[in-house]
């Protein structure tokens, strides 16, 4: 090569060499570009997360357990304060929930009947003679205890009198040997408190009296709604359905049906049993010659209805007319049918009639039965049982599966 071929080449070179240096730092550049720019996305991440998962900090673990129960602990507080607001809500609205319990417990016990007449009526016929035969049938039942109790009246006090004479003899001697100045003394601290809370006791009697009313319109609402329940039930309980999401209809359905069968079957089972415990009651009373024999046999019937403290209650003032009327020897034979009646009941009756309703242990009736009388008294004791196998009996419905 010459010196004029190398003084034009070197320039060539130099361009070439020069352009090299300058794509290469371009490159470096970009490449300094995209690494700030997915520092900048890694500092901060869209929708506020973060794309570099956080060392655990020793200060802030939880164990799983204490964290799934804490879950549930929220959770059962949330369900606690609104079954609170039910509660309350319930204890406002008495009357017309208590009418309609009335009514479906009606609408159980005369809904066979109806079904059973509208094979050959209208239903609007079958239904208006089955309430009004039921009617009738309540009406001749509370004119002849009526009528008993009035007969029996004068023959009544004569035998408390020469009852309670009885019972001071009684006393005086073994196995007790009060002195009959103790028994004078009790006798004149009742007269006393009588006399002195007389007007307490007078007041208290009206404001009682105030809630016949109530009571007849507890009634009159409970009739109607009964009257409606037996005609058109299936059609009300459809229309409820068709309000719901359509997803949620087929549960529904089958929580319903379920909870009207358990309702029936164990309002028709009960009513049995107290039927038979009545009977069982009326003979023996009858047999030992008891005053008021049909009504306590009554009282037996109404205070079956509470499981397991209604019917030794009902034989309890049983046991206190006989003992006024007849003795202590009667008495303690009263005391000891209800030892008799409740075996009968507890390990025969129920087992027998209530096989087709739902079956509850008797300590989950005993509990339900407790808390029901606290948190509503009578109505609450009477009312407990009958809700636990509803709902009992749904909880099994929704936990198998659905049929195809």
């Amino acid at each position: 090569m010459t010196d004029d071929q190398a003084r034009r080449s070197g320039p060539a070179v130099g361009r070439s060499g020069r352009s090299g240096s300058a794509a290469q730092t371009v490159r470096r550049a970009m490449r300094r570009a995209v690494r700030q720019r997915t520092a900048r996305q890694q500092a901060s991440p869209p929708h506020g997360r973060s794309l570099v998962p956080a060392r655990p900090q020793p200060g802030l673990r939880v164990v799983p357990g204490l964290q799934r129960a804490a879950g549930y602990a929220w959770r059962l507080l949330v369900v606690g304060a609104a079954l609170y607001a039910v509660l309350v809500l319930l204890g406002r609205l008495v009357l017309p929930v208590v009418a309609v319990f009335v009514a479906l417990v009606v609408t159980a016990m005369l809904r066979p009947g109806a079904d059973l007449i509208g094979r050959v009526t209208p239903r609007a016929v079958a239904v208006l003679l089955t309430i009004l035969g039921a009617l009738l049938l309540l009406a001749g039942l509370l004119t002849l205890v009526g009528e008993t109790v009035a007969g029996e009246w004068t023959r009544l006090g004569n035998e408390f009198r020469g009852g309670i004479d009885r019972i001071e003899r009684w006393l005086e001697g073994a196995p007790f040997h009060l002195r009959p100045s103790a028994v004078s003394d009790f006798q004149g601290k009742i007269s006393s408190f009588l006399s002195a809370h007389r007007s307490t006791l007078i007041n208290t009697a009206v404001g009682e009296a105030g809630r016949v009313v109530e009571i007849v319109t507890g009634a009159a609402l409970a009739l109607f709604c009964s009257v409606f329940f037996i005609h058109s039930g299936d059609a009300m309980w459809q229309w409820a359905e068709r309000q719901l999401p359509a997803g949620a209809g087929p549960t529904w359905a089958r929580a319903g049906r379920a909870a009207w069968r358990a309702f029936a079957g164990y309002t028709r089972g009960i009513m049995i049993v107290a039927a038979s415990n009545a009977v069982l009651v009326g003979i023996a009373l009858s047999i030992l010659g008891v005053p008021l024999a049909l009504p306590l046999t009554l009282l037996e019937f109404f205070a079956t209805l509470i499981p397991l403290i209604g019917s030794p209650i009902a034989m309890a003032v049983a046991a206190v007319v006989a003992l006024a009327a007849k003795g202590p020897v009667t008495a303690l034979i009263v005391l000891a049918l209800i030892i008799v009646i409740g075996q009968i009941e507890g390990h025969l009756l129920h087992p027998l009639v209530m096989s087709w309703a739902v079956r509850i242990h008797p300590v989950a009736i005993a509990l339900s039965v407790t808390a029901g009388g606290i948190l509503a008294g009578v109505i609450g004791a009477a009312v407990a049982v009958p809700i636990v196998s509803v709902l009992w009996a749904v909880v099994l419905e929704l936990r198998t599966p659905p049929p195809d």
